[in-house]
């Protein structure tokens, strides 16, 4: 089930009604009368409609979002068309090549449209209903980053463990990068499936990449399949089933890929991170691949989907209708000759018994497997993901022997929040530490 994009729009006190669906594998809008007899087909063909983001009611236009519909443009850029509510067809409004935003005038005549991508400034323009531009409003100035040795990312493609899928991301360098040299490669993770977490437009961080390259690192950040409703219905679900392990192999031939395009990266030392999601497939990774990936920091992840939200694990994951014969006895009563009721039981015929399976893999099991260096981390009071998570793969590598680093930020939620700019530069430290042999020994995080 796509919960990202299946949203349902009511018009006209109840009249019309538009709904999402991928019944065709791809993600389409479609229009229903009030009694839910479908009238018409709003968008069609091999491309994913996403979000609306504007509902002319009097016009009777939509103005949506739509993935991967025109050739050559990359398939995760959000570009905006119009369509009818009454007649076929639907029309691209933004040309550009790029990841766009729309804000439109309360009289439908109009809208502000933003955009960028991960390697190009961000503008703004005016544009008519069509599409036109009728006035340049702003272009980014990146004097001062340039003046300060920034450099844009590259955008990468790689190909799945399939050996078949594209599979899309970006390479965060460090500035002063020495081509001649070796670098270790640290992979930033989200394994979704409601997003890839890969940033596609302008980011002058890229989130905690672009700091974390800094230090001597090449970080990567590319999607996997089963991570994004972005592309069709077949990989968005992919990981139905397997929820702990599916994009695990992409991740880990992804690198591999990488490391032949970019003779820099050194495929002997490996690090990757992640969050929530991203803490659970990072540790993982680590504990199924130990003889690839040498080093993981995992914070507040969801190691154990049976104890993490319920709905989420039996979206994605799915649930195992489990049937099971069983005897079932009935008590009678029975009057005897000397008027005394006695109870007589009957056995009658077996029935079929219904229940429901839901569990899902979890990392602790496969705590005997660790043989590198893993920093978990949680906040004690994770109003998202619970505590316990972290604890259950703590106590299970305990129990194994392991040496492993643990940290409970005492105060933080599921974003840590006040303690973020401290865990930047505890995992800094820490990859530093065990990629780069650097070990040092002050005790103040502002030696870096």
């Amino acid at each position: 089930f796509n919960n990202e994009y299946s949203r349902l729009s009511v018009l006209n006190e109840g009249s019309d009604i538009i709904w999402w669906s991928e019944r065709t594998g791809w993600g389409q809008l479609y229009l229903y009368d009030k009694t839910g007899k479908l009238k018409s087909q709003i968008t069609d063909g091999y491309f994913v409609t996403g979000r609306i983001n504007h509902i002319d009611t009097l016009g009777r236009v939509l103005y949506f979002e739509a993935f991967g519909r025109e050739e050559g443009v990359h398939p995760y850029y959000s570009m905006k068309y119009k369509a009818s509510l009454d007649k076929p067809g639907m029309t691209l409004i933004t040309k550009e090549p790029a990841n766009h935003s729309l804000s439109m005038s309360k009289s439908s005549k109009y809208f502000v449209d933003t955009y960028s991508t991960v390697n190009t400034e961000p503008q703004a323009v005016l544009r008519d209903n069509a599409g036109n531009v009728l006035i340049k409003l702003e272009k980014a100035d990146l004097s001062q980053l340039y003046q300060m040795g920034w450099k844009m990312p590259e955008t990468v493609k790689v190909k799945a463990k399939d050996g078949v899928t594209d599979l899309y991301g970006v390479i965060y360098k460090p500035f002063n990068l020495d081509s001649t040299r070796k670098y270790p490669v640290i992979s930033y993770v989200y394994p979704g499936p409601q997003t890839e977490s890969v940033q596609y437009q302008f980011t002058a961080t890229g989130g905690k990449n672009n700091a974390l390259a800094q230090l001597g690192f090449v970080v990567v950040n590319f999607g996997h399949r089963g991570g994004s409703p972005m592309r069709n219905n077949y990989y968005h679900t992919y990981g139905y089933d397997d929820l702990r392990d599916y994009a695990l192999a992409d991740d880990k031939y992804g690198i591999e890929q990488l490391s032949e395009q970019y003779k820099f990266i050194d495929i002997e030392r490996v690090g990757i991170y992640g969050h929530s999601g991203g803490g659970f497939m990072s540790t993982a990774a680590i504990l199924s691949y130990p003889d690839f990936y040498d080093v993981a920091v995992s914070s507040a992840g969801n190691h154990d989907n049976n104890i993490y939200n319920q709905w989420w694990g039996e979206t994605h994951d799915g649930v195992t209708e489990v049937e099971k014969k069983v005897k079932t006895k009935e008590e009678v009563k029975k009057d005897t000759l000397d008027k005394e009721i006695k109870k007589e039981i009957v056995e009658k015929k077996k029935e079929t018994e219904k229940t429901f399976s839901a569990g899902i893999e979890k990392n602790q099991d496969l705590a005997k497997n660790l043989k590198g260096h893993l920093l978990l981390v949680h906040g004690d009071i994770d109003n998202n993901v619970h505590p316990g998570n972290t604890l259950r793969v703590a106590d299970a590598l305990v129990k194994a022997n392991k040496r492993f680093d643990f940290m409970m930020l005492p105060g933080q939620r599921h974003g840590f929040g006040s303690a973020t700019a401290y865990f930047d530069r505890m995992m800094w430290y820490y990859f530093a530490e065990h990629l780069l042999g650097d070990y040092r020994t002050n005790v103040d995080l502002n030696d870096f």
